[in-house]
C-alpha cells in the first residue's frame, strides 16, 4: 500500500452537522490513508449538539471539531485537498473557491438533520445521517484510488454519493 495520505474536505453551508460528521468519521475510519477537514460557505460558528451526541454514541472523537469557513482552505498554506465532497444541496449549488491542485470532487447530498421537527425525530435524523456517511466513507475506503484514472475516479465518487443504505442499524 502506498504511503500517500489523502486530504479530504467535507463542505456544507453551515458546517455544523453533516460536514462535521463526515470529518470526524473519515478521521476515525480512514486515519491510515486519509486526513479529513470540514468547512461551510456560511458557517454557523458552532457544532450542532446532536452531531456531537451522535458521534459520541459511536465513540468517535470530537476534540478539535469546529465550525469554520471554506475560505480557510483556499488560503495559501492551507492543506492541499485531494478530495472535496459537498454534503448539502445548497453548498453544491454555490460557487466554490478554486481549490489548489484540482481535487476530485463529488456531491454526497444528505438532507439536513437539523431541519427535522421534533426532538426524537431530529435525534434519529442525526443518527441516520451519521450512518449514511459511514456507509459512503467505507465504500470510498475500499477503492484502489491509485489505480483509477481521473474520469473513473469521478464516476466512482459520484456513485458512492448515491449510496443511501435502506436499512440502517
Amino acid at each position: 500500500m502506498p504511503d500517500k495520505k489523502y486530504n479530504v474536505l467535507f463542505l456544507c453551508t453551515g458546517n455544523s452537522a453533516r460536514s462535521i460528521l463526515g470529518e470526524a468519521l473519515m478521521n476515525t475510519l480512514g486515519h491510515q490513508r486519509f486526513r479529513a477537514y470540514s468547512a461551510g460557505s456560511h458557517p454557523k460558528g458552532e457544532v450542532h449538539p446532536l452531531a456531537l451526541e451522535a458521534l459520541h454514541s459511536l465513540r468517535i472523537p470530537t476534540d478539535g471539531l469546529r465550525s469554520k469557513s471554506w475560505e480557510e482552505f483556499a488560503q495559501p498554506g492551507a492543506p492541499r485537498m485531494d478530495f472535496v465532497f459537498t454534503v448539502c444541496d445548497r453548498a453544491a449549488a454555490e460557487p466554490c473557491p478554486v481549490w489548489p491542485g484540482h481535487p476530485a470532487t463529488a456531491h454526497w447530498g444528505i438532507p439536513d438533520p437539523a431541519a427535522v421537527d421534533g426532538t426524537p425525530e431530529r435525534r434519529r435524523a442525526f443518527t441516520d445521517t451519521l450512518h449514511i456517511l459511514e456507509s459512503r466513507i467505507r465504500l470510498l475506503l475500499t477503492l484502489r484510488i491509485e489505480g483509477l484514472d481521473r474520469l473513473r475516479l469521478k464516476h466512482e465518487l459520484e456513485a458512492i454519493g448515491k449510496n443511501n443504505p435502506e436499512k440502517l442499524r
